[in-house]
């Protein structure tokens, strides 16, 4: 089992920037592919970002792309999403998992993270 715990977000304005953390705790956390998912209200819940095993690799979306950052420190058990240029369609609960892939289906990963709200105002 792997637990995880995001952290980091919170309120800004559009045009800024916020840092997210995922604190894993368990085993072998260097042994799963990381993601990032976001779900605003109403909607489904859309792919961020994706990073291999050894952070060597790493995937976005296209609506992200060019302003986010996934990055990954295996000896500190911690994934990191740095959001830059937030648009206010960024706001949603971004959720942390693991899994066996780097890829955009939810269904690829087996552990979650309970989400922190990121809302961007105008």
């Amino acid at each position: 089992q792997v637990q995880l715990v995001e952290s980091g977000g919170g309120l800004v304005q559009a045009g800024g920037s916020l840092r997210l953390s995922c604190a894993a705790s368990g085993r072998t956390f260097s042994s799963y592919a990381m993601g990032w998912f976001r779900q605003a209200p109403g909607k489904e819940r859309q792919f961020v970002a994706a990073i291999n095993l050894s952070g060597g690799n790493t995937y976005y979306a296209d609506s992200v792309k060019g302003r986010f950052t996934i990055s990954r420190d295996n000896t500190k058990n911690t994934v990191y999403l740095q959001m830059n240029s937030l648009k206010p369609e960024d706001t949603a609960v971004y959720s942390c998992a693991a899994g066996s892939l780097p890829t955009w289906t939810a269904y690829e990963y087996i552990y979650w993270g309970q989400g922190t709200q990121v809302t961007v105002s105008s």
